[in-house]
């Protein structure tokens, strides 16, 4: 009998603009799905908030500070190297310079997106982006 697997807990942010644009990211070579375009966050430390990882993973990854995320959705994702509860949190205020800290690209991007191929836990959270558009 085999365990069930335990979930990586991860906070994402939804870096928006005013007009609208999501900020995305593409995942570092050397991680699973390299390449893939993603939003930016990663894995909960024990003892952190969703909101302090947020802070902290959008610090390493991209070299901003952010005002404060608002709490939005959180969906499950089954991928064959993990098991993620993704916290998903608007961020629509941030300061600092955007530098990619790990070698990845960035884009701003408006929907529907121009960028390919997309990490499929992000896909359900497009689909509600753009219903919230009326898309």
């Amino acid at each position: 009998m085999t365990a069930p697997r335990q979930h990586t807990e991860v906070a994402v942010g939804v870096l928006l603009r005013d007009d609208g644009a999501l900020l995305l990211s593409t995942r570092p070579e050397g991680k699973a799905y390299a390449g893939y375009w993603e939003f930016p966050g990663g894995k909960i430390e024990a003892g952190e908030s969703v909101e302090q990882a947020l802070r902290r993973e959008l610090q390493e990854e991209l070299g901003i500070t952010i005002a404060g995320a608002e709490a939005w959705k959180v969906t499950e994702h089954d991928y064959p190297h993990a098991l993620v509860r993704l916290h998903w949190c608007k961020v629509r205020d941030w300061r600092g310079e955007f530098e990619m800290r790990e070698g990845q690209q960035m884009c701003w991007q408006q929907l529907p997106l121009d960028v390919t191929p997309v990490l499929p836990g992000a896909l359900p959270v497009l689909d509600w982006l753009a219903q919230e558009r009326g898309l």
